[in-house]
């Protein structure tokens, strides 16, 4: 598979994947051949390595004639013809045939082909950070990344051999983000860059309607894409937490002066909820159907855990955490698959939940 810079609007043969476009080729042209892949990639990587041995002979040898580069890379006139017309056509060679001396040479020395070999294994580790990209698509700072991989293409060749059909293969699924107003995003760093209490409109989770807030911010957080602020809140005398894709008409207000002991009055878990509560710290016990064991095992679900599998196949999973509304919504993912040990008040919740589930029906 060749990857070329894409310098015409309209192209015969291109295969457009969003997701490496936008992120890893955002100026680049993905060419498909309806020959089998790896003898297409097999000869187009044989003919570049090729064109550098050529390249390279003109550098470094006198006016090679067309004999001597037959010799040195072991192939026929015509491939070498052809290859110098490559050079000329696709790569702008300043190649130039010398009477006197019988030979080639470069009228610019300082030139040189610019080639990129990708290895599937590079693509793999360049595709690993496409899913932490995409937690930024809901925030400006999507088009100020596009605009630093757009800076990094034009950097690159005109031409770029992966040795791979990955990106055929590949397909990264996102989960649905809501969207983030530009102004608020901006002043929200701002304000907690030069520590300024803001002015908003927040329209929490249950409600119709935006309310007047005033907040103290002093961190962010970025959990699975959705972005928040925690900071002390006026209007309730305590510190929140505030998504900002629920905020609007975000204004800077005056200075305020940090709370030096800010960390130890703010009770959050980022394993599990970004929710700021002074609700004590669980013990959660559980424990899983053999049904779903190796989904348990295989993940690191809270960085206090103890997690071990009985002689029966079920998973037993405990950990340590503040977050009990959060702990309730995601045990109540697995349905019938969880069995809840562990504490009464998660009991209590699921068992009230369920119930509320079962009148819906």
């Amino acid at each position: 598979m060749i990857i070329t810079k894409n310098t015409k609007k309209d192209s015969k043969n291109i295969y457009r994947t969003s997701i490496f476009e936008v992120f890893l080729f955002p100026c680049y042209n993905i060419t498909m051949s309806n020959e089998p892949v790896e003898k297409k990639q097999r000869e187009h990587h044989v003919k570049s390595l090729r064109l550098l041995r050529l390249e390279k002979a003109i550098q470094t040898i006198a006016y090679p004639s067309v004999e001597r580069l037959m010799k040195e890379l072991e192939v026929s006139r015509r491939t070498i013809q052809r290859d110098l017309e490559e050079l000329k056509i696709y790569y702008n060679a300043p190649i130039e045939y010398d009477r006197m001396h019988k030979g080639f040479y470069y009228t610019d020395e300082t030139f040189f082909v610019k080639n990129v070999l990708i290895t599937e294994g590079e693509l793999v580790a360049l595709a690993g950070i496409l899913p932490l990209l995409e937690r930024y698509d809901n925030t400006p700072l999507k088009d100020t990344i596009t605009k630093v991989y757009g800076t990094i293409s034009q950097m690159l060749p005109n031409e770029v051999e992966v040795q791979s059909s990955l990106v055929n293969n590949v397909q990264f699924i996102s989960d649905p983000l809501p969207a983030i107003d530009a102004d608020v995003f901006k002043k929200i760093f701002e304000a907690i860059k030069v520590h300024k209490t803001v002015s908003f409109g927040y329209r929490s989770i249950s409600s119709t309607e935006h309310t007047p807030h005033t907040l103290d911010p002093y961190k962010i957080y970025c959990k699975k894409g959705d972005w928040y602020a925690v900071g002390f809140c006026h209007k309730h005398n305590r510190y929140s937490t505030y998504n900002l894709s629920r905020m609007k008409d975000l204004v800077l207000l005056s200075d305020f002066e940090p709370d030096p002991d800010y960390e130890k009055k703010v009770h959050i878990d980022p394993n599990f909820g970004v929710w700021n509560n002074e609700l004590p710290v669980f013990k959660f016990e559980l424990v899983f159907d053999k049904s779903i064991n190796t989904y348990i095992l295989e993940r690191e679900w809270h960085k206090n855990q103890k997690c071990f599998q009985d002689d029966e196949g079920n998973v037993h999973l405990t950990f340590e955490s503040n977050q009990l509304q959060e702990t309730l919504y995601w045990v109540l993912h697995f349905g019938s698959a969880v069995k809840i040990v562990g504490p009464e008040e998660l009991k209590k919740l699921y068992r009230e939940e369920v119930g509320k589930m079962g009148e819906n029906i």
